[in-house]
């Protein structure tokens, strides 16, 4: 099994002068210690307006930072908004690729469609077409960064000329794409679509289990066709993490922000009144802490046996890998470093170790129904190179052609020199 690092940039209030600037730079460093102790995966959300639950408004940025000061672990969006409203499918795979260049090809490309009115009628989204406009933009994001040129598309909830986008990732065709995912059903259409599932969701090994078998008795029937250009067989689950050598100090240390983390969610998401920019959720939080049960991720607060025994029950039940929610509430940063350093010395080897092995058995095991799923794929036609629309730049389309197309830039445009080699070349095209 696998282990990830889960941010979303949680900022209870008070907030001082400089609390987000330490907030970015306390964790760039602790992306750093992840990375030396040999974690797997960073994952960075994409969030708008949620104060105090997520300052986390542009994580390519942040994800950039983390590709300079680390070496080896993956940096994965944990998710990119797709409703084009959000980001243009263009802007996402340009984005996309350029990480993945500048980390040396070491991208996840996590996706989703968003599910808080706060942000969706902040970007004017219509809430029952947002899982079509991620199905839309994801297929043709994937198109964009597979295809040379993209031939272009006219769909529901976007349309875009023929282009061909640049730069292109390292990995080819793409990096390995997901799609969060909060219940059962939702993992159901990640593995119809071939993709990893990013189970936000705490849940006990027992239904873990009945995740996993699910998710891959899909992955291996017809029902798999890929909407991206890969497939990426893996299911991940989210869990606290606190790790002490005293079981009292742990929880003294973790169990806090660990309910914030889910109450926090909760107040946008179900139960909240929020005033931008004056509602204290942390004030609140504080009122109904005693009243919070704790739920199944609690169980990866205590010492590093107890660490261990929690992730011992996933592993057994299949999951590929569970991401730490460490940075939530009040957690204070030395406490996250001091955590992460002893999970790497005493819990992280042995997993890693038969990890190395599990990987190998299973690709060799998926390989042919992974092969099965691509051949089902639908593709997108490439455009034979006589059919790629050949574009003319501003200055050199001819104001006499009277073509009522012509740019206001085209209308002021210098005469071509005489002696320009395009000028032959130019007036061919004005005749």
């Amino acid at each position: 099994m696998q282990f990830g690092l889960f941010y979303e940039h949680q900022l209870p209030k008070p907030w001082g002068e400089e609390a987000e600037y330490r907030l970015y730079q306390e964790a760039l460093e602790q992306v750093e210690v992840a990375d030396r102790i040999g974690m797997d995966m960073l994952w960075e959300v994409e969030h708008h307006f949620l104060e105090e639950y997520s300052h986390s408004s542009a994580p390519e940025v942040f994800l950039g930072a983390c590709s300079q000061r680390t070496r080896r672990i993956r940096l994965g969006h944990g998710i990119a908004l797709m409703p084009p409203a959000y980001n243009h499918p263009a802007r996402v795979a340009e984005r996309i690729a350029t990480l993945d260049l500048v980390s040396h090809g070491r991208v996840e490309w996590g996706t989703g469609e968003s599910a808080s009115l706060m942000e969706m009628e902040g970007f004017g989204i219509n809430p029952p077409e947002k899982t079509a406009m991620w199905r839309e933009a994801t297929e043709q994001a994937a198109n964009m960064l597979a295809m040379r040129p993209y031939p272009g598309f006219k769909g529901e909830y976007f349309e875009m000329p023929c282009r061909n986008l640049v730069p292109k990732p390292l990995q080819r065709p793409h990096p390995p794409a997901w799609v969060a995912c909060s219940k059962r059903e939702t993992i159901h259409r990640a593995a119809r679509n071939g993709l990893g599932a990013l189970a936000f969701a705490f849940v006990e090994p027992e239904m873990a289990a009945k995740w996993v078998q699910e998710y891959y008795d899909i992955i291996k029937s017809e029902e798999c066709v890929p909407l991206t250009h890969t497939v990426n067989p893996n299911i991940a689950l989210v869990s606290g993490m606190m790790c002490h050598p005293d079981a009292e100090e742990a929880v003294a240390r973790g169990l806090d922000g660990f309910k914030f983390f889910g109450y926090s969610l909760g107040y946008f998401g179900i139960y909240g009144e929020i005033k931008p920019g004056y509602t204290d959720i942390w004030s609140r939080y504080m009122e109904v802490r005693d009243t919070l049960e704790d739920n199944a991720g609690r169980g990866g607060i205590g010492t590093p046996e107890q660490v261990r025994q929690h992730l011992l029950r996933y592993e057994r039940a299949g999951v590929d890998q569970i991401i730490f929610v460490k940075q939530s509430g009040k957690n204070r940063h030395d406490h996250i470093c001091e955590s992460l350093e002893l999970f790497g010395r005493e819990v992280l080897p042995e997993f890693a170790e038969r990890d190395a092995a599990r990987q190998v058995k299973k690709q060799e095991a998926l390989a042919p129904y992974i092969a099965a799923a691509l051949a089902r794929k639908p593709r997108m036609a490439p455009l034979a190179e006589a059919d790629v629309p050949v574009l003319i730049a501003p200055g050199r389309r001819s104001a006499a052609v009277g073509d009522a197309r012509r740019t206001a830039f085209a209308d002021r445009a210098l005469p071509i020199p005489a002696t320009d080699p395009h000028a032959k070349l130019a007036k061919v095209q004005s005749d």
